[in-house]
């Protein structure tokens, strides 16, 4: 009989084809093999390939968030007992980012024997199929851009910045942005929004001009956000709104799920917070709309058993057009309002500091961005919106209006798109 070495290899091959038979063959093979000797193979090849993974810019966050999107949840579970597996034995020295990493995401190893049965609940077939799922996973994934220097330090890595996610300024904006996401009163919210935008603008010049002055100064790094399904391209748009008001660049990749956003340490946690909350307003107001928007339809209307099928999908196509609409009018109304606070800001900035002083060094940091952007991703694309519902664009532009300041900005963009 084959070795698990070898049993393993078919599994693994099996499940990256497209006959099910074949593969479900496989399984059984594997369930039927010695148990410890499987369970040492299938540890020994997550580990190899998570490290392949580290330098080739993968993070813990970013496998965990794949793996929810592309895993069983057990799955997604086995890899986390892998990332803390492969931690023990990672060679070379570790960043305090990447074991922060994993503490957030809970990663923990309790040994090697019976790894696998301790995560199988009874069912071990299922809990192979997880596990052999993880590995193919692990072992597809592209190499993707290089934020943080990797554990094992290797040359060329990028220099990492200092975090700045206990300054006091964050803690007053997360407050204000709290409020404006639980507020029922739209002109609160507008105030609370476009007063977080202000403090945000205001730090990062402080920031800049106190970078300007070190031995040592910032360099750009970067941050991934997820952008999940549905309306994942409306959501990338958000990010890039959002971004771009706060001296940062944002490039989606769709197929991985996730936007990259480059820009400086200060900028970077302000995208953060600020688009977790615009989104958590987002999606409040678009399913408000949503519901005042069926009640109104639905006024008069009556069914007939032949034709509700008929009626029920056109409805759910009327739904996702107005949802798609909503969002993207959302994204790019709030961006507007964004650019303009933080414009606001600049000058305001300017006048008290002197503008010869501060608008070189705003000047310099813009095109550090777009030097990185460009090392990073030389293929980028562009990808146009599609409107097709114009009462959730319209919708979406007066919740926008609600969720933040109101006045003028420069021109809309496109999402960009690229690997």
């Amino acid at each position: 009989m084959p070795d698990a070495e070898q049993l393993l290899a078919a599994a693994l091959t099996a499940a990256r084809g497209t006959d099910v038979r074949r593969a479900e063959r496989a399984l059984d093979r594997l369930v039927v093999a010695d148990g410890p000797a499987v369970d040492a193979a299938l540890l020994a090849h997550l580990v190899r390939g998570l490290r392949r993974l580290w330098p080739h810019g993968w993070q813990p966050v970013d496998l965990d968030r794949i793996a929810a999107r592309r895993l069983a949840p057990r799955g997604a579970r086995l890899l986390r007992d892998g990332l803390a597996a492969q931690r023990r034995e990672q060679p070379g020295p570790v960043p305090p980012w990447f074991d922060d990493q994993l503490a957030e995401l809970g990663a923990r190893w309790d040994g090697d024997a019976g790894w696998l049965n301790r995560r199988a609940e009874g069912d071990r077939i299922t809990a192979l199929r997880d596990a052999v799922d993880a590995l193919v996973l692990v072992e597809g994934l592209p190499p993707i851009a290089v934020l943080r220097p990797p554990p094992g330090g290797p040359a060329g890595a990028p220099r990492a910045t200092a975090p700045v996610a206990g300054s006091r300024m964050l803690d007053r904006v997360r407050a204000l942005l709290a409020k404006a996401e639980s507020t029922t009163f739209p002109a609160e919210a507008e105030a609370l929004t476009g007063k977080a935008q202000e403090l945000m603008a205001r730090h990062s010049v402080d920031a800049a001009l106190l970078d300007a002055t070190a031995e040592r100064p910032d360099q750009p790094s970067g941050v991934r956000l997820g952008t999940d399904a549905p309306y994942a391209a409306a959501k990338a748009l958000l990010i890039q709104e959002v971004a771009a008001a706060n001296r940062c660049e944002s490039v989606w990749s769709d197929d991985l799920g996730f936007a990259t956003v480059l820009g400086f340490p200060a900028d970077l946690a302000a995208v953060e917070l600020l688009h977790t909350s615009l989104l958590v307003q987002a999606t409040a107001a678009m399913l408000h709309g949503r519901g005042e928007r069926s009640t109104g339809s639905g006024r008069g209307e009556r069914s007939t058993g032949s034709g509700r099928g008929e009626r029920s999908a056109a409805h759910r196509r009327r739904t996702k057009g107005y949802d798609e609409s909503f969002l993207n009018a959302f994204a790019l109304r709030i961006g507007e309002r964004l650019r303009a606070t933080t414009a606001a800001a600049d000058r305001e900035a300017a006048a008290e500091r002197g503008g010869e002083r501060l608008l070189p060094v705003l000047a310099a940091r813009s095109d550090a961005v777009r030097e990185r952007v460009d090392q990073l991703f030389p293929g980028v694309t562009r990808h146009r919106l599609q409107v097709r519902d114009a009462e959730g664009w319209n919708s979406g532009t007066s919740a926008a209006d609600r969720a933040s300041l109101d006045v003028g900005a420069p021109p809309r963009r496109p999402v960009r798109r690229g690997r």
